[in-house]
């Protein structure tokens, strides 16, 4: 026979009714299955209101109001320095309290977002831009080449993948990540349409005007002819110096490639800016030992990339549009 805490939710229901039936404890017990002390115990916890036993709380509304607004105001601090603050204010609590509050009241500790600084004048900008294009279809955005940069390095940052592994088992070599001072890194410059992705071009030095325009030469205009055709498109980059060069914009005139119209530090209004990510998630389990293993896990996952799915991002610009709007020019989630 099983104490009160012990009884079973099927138990306390077949109490709570046999109770209101006018059954007497012996014969509630016999069908519940537990002794008549517990049938009693639950009968008069009942009736007294108290839903759980337990230790008195150390704090009071008053100082976990308290707490809540020094997590809010200083959301980057640690729990040791928010602990330290709360207990300046007269509260007697531990560490474990304060971290136990924290997470009842709904906070966890996250890895935060990064979003470009944007100062008044580039959130006028984009506002504009998002209105101006705010009835673009569909049919027109598939008309447009996304591209931009991405950096890879052999590690990913410190935020990697985690390790399931046993006590003692900390050292080893196979539940360890590999870290090096200095990571081999490559820079990649990619396309794509709402038909897939173009050529990779891994840049082998710092990209200046006359370097992005060989990548254009070498790699754009074929990513053109293999998503496009002999069709027209309209080619989006951001405004980094080697793009917004005057000899960049002469090239495209040359060719008669238009070049979409784009809005300073905006890199969540870019698609491919979300394949990169789906490339790199992609590659976190991957372990490349030098540069050209990583080339090559690149080139594969980025193989893997279908026109499926880059149609689906070319669809989220009305929404990532809306969001600027209603962002009032402010960074968005995407």
């Amino acid at each position: 026979m099983g104490k009160t805490s012990d009884l079973t939710a099927v138990q306390k229901t077949i109490i709570d009714t046999l109770h209101k039936e006018g059954k007497t404890q012996k014969v509630i017990a016999k069908e519940a299955g537990c002794s008549q002390s517990s049938v009693s115990k639950h009968i008069n916890r009942q009736a007294k209101g108290r839903k759980k036993c337990g230790r008195k709380k150390c704090t009071s509304s008053r100082d976990n109001r308290t707490l809540q607004r020094i997590v809010t105001t200083n959301p980057f601090k640690n729990v040791g320095e928010i602990h330290k603050e709360w207990t300046a204010a007269g509260v007697s609590a531990s560490r474990t309290t304060t971290r136990r509050l924290m997470k009842d009241m709904g906070f966890r500790c996250r890895i935060p977002c990064v979003k470009p600084l944007l100062n008044m004048k580039q959130r006028k900008k984009r506002l504009a831009w998002a209105k101006d294009k705010k009835d673009w279809t569909d049919a027109e955005w598939s008309k447009v080449m996304f591209s931009d940069e991405s950096k890879f390095c052999i590690s990913f940052g410190n935020q990697g993948p985690r390790v399931w592994r046993k006590s003692g088992e900390a050292q080893n070599p196979r539940c360890m990540r590999s870290s090096v001072k200095f990571p081999p890194s490559v820079m990649v410059w990619g396309a794509m349409s709402s038909a897939g992705v173009g050529p990779l071009c891994f840049l082998r030095s710092r990209v200046n005007a006359a370097v992005y325009q060989e990548v254009l030469e070498h790699f754009m205009l074929p990513a053109a002819d293999q998503l496009y055709g002999d069709a027209d498109f309209t080619f989006q980059q951001d405004l980094a110096p080697a793009h917004s060069a005057k000899t960049t914009s002469t090239w495209f005139k040359d060719h008669g490639i238009p070049v979409l119209d784009w809005p300073a530090n905006s890199p969540d209004l870019n698609p491919i800016e979300n394949l990169w990510g789906i490339v790199k998630r992609r590659m976190q389990y991957a372990r490349p030992n030098n540069a050209e293993e990583l080339k090559t896990t690149i080139r594969a996952t980025w193989a893997l990339i279908t026109p499926e799915q880059c149609h689906r991002l070319i669809e989220s610009m009305l929404r990532r549009i809306t969001a600027v709007i209603e962002a009032k020019g402010a960074p968005t989630k995407y």
